[in-house]
């Protein structure tokens, strides 16, 4: 099933107090600062046409994955990619199979494959039919009793993310790839750890932690589902 959201108009006047909802779980992140670094280079989308060849073989051609382990690129903001990309090169963010690649990367061609799957189109999934209602709540209203903020008043009524702040776009991404990163995130397995203990993620990902730490499988799996059929 394939879920096409409600016009933004009808939506707006709830952000409010979903923003005042979420106000205790932001005091737990740092500033973000996607949009702050030091030396922010601009990326060139027809120059990471051809430096992201290579990505396709796991990616999919224009960064739409088959396989759903495997994250979607397609339409995902430059600022959120770039910053991923650096955190695997880095070693802060544990994914195995890309750290070779990455660390082949200067910041050039990193700010370039990411202009280019920004402009592509997330294409060809859809939402389970059993499960996604009840994610469809949990993005849309949250739950208060629980500690749970709506997740649309930071990755917006459509889940496309939100650049400035570093908030990634998050429709029609594999379920299944969802899923294991909303577990990740409650399980800190996501990033890896610093000499101190401290998690070495972006700088929302406390804020993520927190809100993954108190959400249920069954959450997460509902949640994913009904991503998975956004457009």
């Amino acid at each position: 099933m394939t879920i096409y959201t409600l016009p933004v108009t009808r939506i707006a006047p709830r952000l409010a107090a979903l923003a005042a909802a979420c106000f205790a779980v932001l005091l737990l992140a740092q500033p973000v600062a996607a949009a702050q670094t030091a030396a922010v280079v601009k990326g060139s989308a027809e120059a990471g046409a051809a430096k992201a060849v290579a990505c396709t073989a796991c990616h999919g051609p224009n960064g739409n994955s088959a396989n759903p382990e495997w994250p979607r690129l397609a339409g995902q903001n430059a600022a959120y990619l770039t910053e991923q990309i650096k955190l695997v090169r880095d070693a802060k963010r544990n994914i195995l199979l890309m750290a070779g690649i990455a660390n082949a990367l200067s910041d050039q061609d990193i700010a370039d494959i990411a202009a280019y799957f920004s402009t592509q189109t997330p294409v060809g999934l859809e939402a389970n039919a059993g499960t996604w209602q009840a994610g469809a709540k949990l993005y849309r209203n949250g739950d208060a009793t629980r500690g749970i903020p709506a997740c649309m008043a930071c990755h917006g009524p459509g889940a496309r993310g939100n650049p400035a702040a570093g908030y990634p776009a998050l429709r029609a991404q594999h379920g299944t790839y969802t899923a294991k990163q909303l577990a990740d995130y409650a399980s800190l397995a996501r990033y890896t750890k610093d000499d101190k203990g401290q998690m070495q993620g972006s700088a929302n990902s406390v804020m993520m932690q927190a809100i993954a730490s108190r959400l249920t499988e069954s959450d997460r799996n509902s949640l994913a589902s009904y991503l998975q059929g956004i457009r």
